[in-house]
């Protein structure tokens, strides 16, 4: 594992954070635990509770507490319910009792980052934003992130109120994306980056191709459109010894110096030893340049 500078503080990040939710407790509690535990061995010190969930803030703070908790980044989402079927609540109220519930089960202490999951423009009433300088105030939350890939980014970045940006970024981010994290960067923000990956072999569903009649009635095989230069732009991903697709682009990312740290997924162990594995690894020479490449074809043909 790696590590890069995290806030002002100069505390150290790991290059990648472990996304930590409802999915990871279906294979119950000692499988999350050892999940986490296994993170740790791997040296990850980032990570994300995706809701206010007790039992995944129960389990979170007891695979921490093992480890000194000022090593350790803990950033919360706010903005989305602890249930699947939750509705966004970015209340005064919603918001310091999501925060509350999270320290009271998980036993943390603080919540390193508190992340606004996707507001809209006028969605936090002032209240919510004197709520959540009161929790700063009090010390239960360090810093304060917004998270999203929309165009009202840009205006909660120019603000100057947040020290995390929370974006999607992958191997063809465009340019509104990119001029986003420089600003952020420029603010002094620190960038988590997620959805890193796209499998780009997956096709859209649609109808059947309808295959056309021939004499006597007889069939030939379905007749489907030629592939198109955008849709084998990056089909070297998956055409590279030894170098899964995922681990490929999660690699160019990384290579970025305005990322501080990369959200992952992993439910299991063997997916975790793969995508923690992978910042230790240089890209094959060559590598990047065809991933230029590819954004090139992949916008040309667009």
């Amino acid at each position: 594992m790696r590590y890069r500078p995290f806030g002002v503080s100069g505390a150290a990040i790991s290059n990648l954070t472990l996304s930590f939710g409802l999915d990871n407790l279906a294979r119950g509690r000692e499988g999350a635990l050892n999940l986490l535990y296994s993170a740790l061995e791997a040296g990850v010190n980032s990570y994300r509770l995706e809701t206010a969930d007790p039992v995944a803030a129960e389990v979170l703070g007891e695979a921490l507490a093992h480890v000194d908790r000022k090593l350790v980044c803990v950033s919360l989402t706010l903005g989305v319910g602890a249930g699947r079927e939750a509705a966004r609540d970015f209340s005064a109220e919603g918001m310091t009792g999501a925060i509350d519930r999270v320290l009271h089960f998980s036993g943390l202490g603080w919540i390193d980052v508190a992340v606004l999951h996707e507001p809209g423009e006028h969605e936090l009433p002032q209240s919510s934003l004197n709520a959540l300088k009161a929790l700063r105030a009090t010390g239960r939350i360090k810093l304060l992130g917004v998270a999203g890939g929309g165009e009202v980014m840009d205006t909660y970045v120019s603000t100057g109120a947040f020290d995390a940006l929370v974006t999607p970024f992958d191997i063809n981010a465009d340019w509104r994306l990119r001029n986003r994290v420089r600003a952020a960067r420029e603010q002094d923000m620190s960038v988590f980056a997620y959805d890193y990956f796209t499998d780009r072999r997956a096709k859209p569903r649609g109808t059947e191709p309808v295959a056309k009649k021939g004499f006597f009635g007889l069939g030939g095989a379905p007749k489907r459109p030629p592939q198109s230069r955008q849709s084998d732009a990056f089909g070297f991903l998956y055409r590279t010894p030894n170098w899964p697709a995922e681990a490929i682009c999660l690699s160019y990312v990384l290579t970025d110096p305005t990322i501080s740290s990369v959200i992952i997924r992993a439910n299991d162990v063997e997916r975790l030893s793969m995508l923690a594995s992978t910042p230790e690894r240089d890209l094959p020479p060559g590598l990047a340049a065809q991933i230029e490449m590819g954004r090139v074809t992949a916008s040309a043909a667009a």
